[in-house]
């Protein structure tokens, strides 16, 4: 796959004559990040807190208007090039990237707004499948764009909501909102403390100084199964109905982990809920946790709770994986490290680690071979920066 960071604007503007010809109708470029998440996991499905932050790789976007019925989409990354039809944008096809900016089309298209067609390239330098967001980096810098252009004047949460539902009813895949939030909302040198029951949010200043974000892409195949997604979420759930009626909470985002202390009788029958119910208590109190330790600057606090996430994401509620363990262990073994943790849905995908940034070329040199001689699987390193959130590009600069 290629990345769109060995593209120049102009390179990207060559490539989109190449592709679709030229017009009198300008060309637009927008860009929408990835993003990670730094703490708080499996947290937002029951309306808990998660913190995450935009990265500085993403989808940049050109796109121009061509008022004649027919959408043509191409990427720097894949080799397909689609050309549709109006009647044709309404259906999905295959497990194919051209799913996301169709669900978007469909979504604007739900609330009656008109479309007309549009000429889109697309080039993402976020690794596929590494769990750093690229299908939401594409659906809001598609829902962007088509707010832009068709100035229909839509708030920025609801270009989020649209991106979440085209993923969720088009693409079909059940994700909560953090996802489209994050990359829609973030803001440079600062990551969110969202709360996904509420959406109210904070920014939260991430000064890392002398400090760096280390993301790490495991390479072990997914076996993330919905299977063992949906029965975290369904394990939840009987954690919930069993806490209701003696603590009246309406979502397990609520529970605090001295109230599942003194309900601990309730899950006599339930061990694995109640596993769970402690994961979630407990993730949610790191998060707001969180936010005083680094407003504080406090960054060794703040790594010990991303060493006690992985530990919980591990033990109770079991989403890890031997190769995540393994780099986790490996990294935490480097000197100077923080804090290191899985990052997204586990069962695979990425660690994040934070660590001294004159120390990331030595983490990479260490950890990585150390990494391939327990597992087999060689891994790949991505340093990142806490980027903004989607937005114009402007042609003259790239910025």
């Amino acid at each position: 796959m290629s990345h769109s960071d060995e593209y120049s604007l102009e390179s990207l503007h060559d490539r989109f004559i190449q592709k679709f010809g030229r017009a009198e109708q300008q060309t637009s470029v927008f860009f929408a990040p990835g993003r990670v998440n730094l703490i708080g996991e499996y947290t937002d499905f029951t309306g808990g807190l998660v913190f995450p932050c935009g990265v500085d790789r993403g989808t940049t976007l050109l796109i121009r208007p061509t008022y004649n019925n027919q959408y043509r989409f191409a990427s720097t990354n894949f080799d397909l090039m689609a050309q549709l039809d109006q009647e044709e944008i309404s259906r999905t096809y295959g497990d194919n990237w051209i799913n996301y900016p169709l669900g978007i089309l469909d979504q604007f298209s739900r609330r009656g707004i008109e479309l007309t067609g549009f000429d889109c390239l697309y080039s993402g330098n976020i690794p596929n499948g590494a769990g750093l967001s690229s299908s939401a980096s594409i659906e809001v810098v598609t829902a962007y764009a088509l707010n832009s252009l068709l100035r229909t004047e839509l708030p920025l949460l609801d270009l989020v909501r649209i991106a979440q539902k085209a993923e969720n009813d088009f693409v079909g895949m059940q994700c909560g909102i953090m996802d489209q939030f994050a990359v829609a909302f973030a803001k440079a040198d600062h990551a969110i403390m969202l709360d996904c029951h509420s959406l109210e949010h904070q920014q939260v200043p991430l000064q890392l100084d002398g400090y760096a974000i280390v993301v790490t892409n495991t390479n072990q195949r997914r076996e993330l199964n919905e299977s063992a997604y949906n029965d975290r979420v369904r394990e939840c759930q009987r954690a919930l109905e069993l806490l209701v009626p003696d603590t009246g909470i309406s979502h397990l985002g609520e529970l605090e982990p001295e109230q599942l202390d003194s309900h601990e009788f309730l899950f006599v029958n339930d061990a694995i809920p109640l596993q769970r119910a402690r994961h979630i208590a407990e993730e949610n109190k790191r998060v707001r946790a969180a936010v005083p330790a680094l407003v504080a600057g406090d960054l060794q606090q703040f790594g010990r709770m991303m060493n006690e996430s992985h530990d919980s994401l591990r033990d109770l509620f079991e989403v890890s994986s031997e190769p995540l363990n393994q780099l986790v262990r490996l990294a935490r073994e480097q000197p100077g490290v923080l804090g290191s943790r899985l990052t997204g849905a586990g069962f695979g995908g990425c660690t994040v680690s934070l660590l001294p940034a004159d120390q990331v070329e030595s983490f990479i040199k260490h950890v990585g071979p150390a990494y391939t001689k327990a597992t087999g699987l060689t891994a790949d390193f991505y340093p990142i920066a806490p980027g903004n959130g989607v937005g114009p590009v402007d042609r003259e600069n790239g910025a």
